[in-house]
């Protein structure tokens, strides 16, 4: 074999090399795709409401308030070369993001989908919060204790799923208010804390201790919530905690004989919490291209994602800025009697 022969033959056997590298070794990269979106106003796929309401009066809604989600390609145990990369920055509709920022290090596929399951129980029990304190519905507020740390005071005398109520005699409205019952007396103080177990009503004392200068007991809580009436959310395995705040629009319009829609088609997006502050969400642009290419003309936006916004709205799509609950549904009255409302 000639020398000239020789370098060919080097040269496509590196060439084929580097394509099948470039192929075959994936990249630490997940890419962000618009999603499906679903209309709380309407059914699933089998005909199910996807909000349903018993023990209360409800009222027929038209019009559209959808969530809106992102799909992704990649992630662990799925290969994402380059060239999907390369296509992916390419694509003005879709993202690339480092894998971690979906995925954190060590933890799997299915860890993480059950976390985002959890998220969208937790944004659903949320929603119906927010909708009823909009609608100064009373309901209940428990904390639960989701754990104690060994060898701090509360690990001897509480334990998990106990619902704490009282605290030397003052009831317990809040996470917040349980921790300032703690904290406005001294370090070393023993409380009495008054807990249900088991459906039993007891008092056990707990004295507390200095954590960098702040008392403590030692516990974690999770907020729980008793309705007066059922609510229930059917989305399938979608999950994630970012259409708290349609969820909770839903339920509103659902609860009242005034359609916040007027018929229009409107998405949007956003976490909610119970006293219905709406939280930033991730994959904002492709969010709006989901929305706008399944009908949307107005979609109501997170304040703290405006800037996320620049340069990246669909024609036709018209952006409504909101951070409460209680905006989201002026803006919505004003936009169906035709006045103006905050945008991006």
């Amino acid at each position: 074999m000639s020398r000239r022969s020789l370098t060919l033959v080097i040269a496509t056997l590196a060439t084929v090399a580097a394509i099948a590298v470039t192929v075959l070794v994936p990249v630490p990269y997940v890419i962000l795709t618009p999603g499906p979106t679903l209309n709380t106003l309407g059914t699933d796929s089998s005909g199910k409401p996807l909000i349903s309401i018993t023990g209360h009066v409800t009222y027929k809604a038209t019009g559209n308030l959808n969530m809106v989600t992102v799909s992704f390609e990649g992630g662990p145990g799925k290969v994402l070369n380059i060239y999907n990369a390369l296509r992916g920055w390419l694509n003005p509709a879709e993202a690339v993001v480092p894998e971690s920022e979906l995925f954190p290090p060590g933890q799997t596929a299915q860890q993480t989908q059950a976390q985002d399951l959890e998220q969208m129980a937790s944004s659903q029990e949320l929603a119906t919060a927010a909708a009823l304190t909009e609608l100064h519905i009373p309901y209940q507020t428990l904390v639960v204790v989701a754990s104690t740390l060994p060898g701090y005071p509360a690990s001897k005398s509480l334990k998990k799923g106990d619902v704490i109520t009282a605290v030397n005699g003052q009831p317990v409205t809040g996470e917040t208010s349980l921790t300032a019952m703690i904290t406005s007396h001294p370090v070393g103080t023993v409380l009495q804390v008054e807990v249900q177990r088991s459906g039993t009503t007891m008092t056990v004392p707990v004295k507390s201790v200095s954590s960098n200068g702040t008392p403590v007991i030692g516990i974690s809580v999770d907020q729980q919530y008793k309705f007066p009436f059922t609510v229930d959310i059917t989305v399938g395995n979608i999950g994630g905690p970012s259409a708290g705040m349609m969820f909770a629009l839903g339920i509103i319009d659902k609860l009242t004989k005034d359609n916040l829609t007027g018929g229009k088609f409107i998405a949007g997006t956003g976490e909610i919490t119970a006293a219905g502050q709406v939280g930033a969400i991730g994959g904002i642009q492709q969010k709006m291209v989901a929305a706008r290419s399944a009908g949307a003309t107005i979609f109501l936006t997170p304040a703290a994602n405006c800037v996320n916004t620049a340069g990246a709205v669909p024609a036709g799509l018209r952006l409504v800025k909101v951070a409460t609950l209680s905006q989201a549904v002026d803006d919505l009255e004003a936009i169906k009697a035709g006045k103006s409302a905050p945008s991006c």
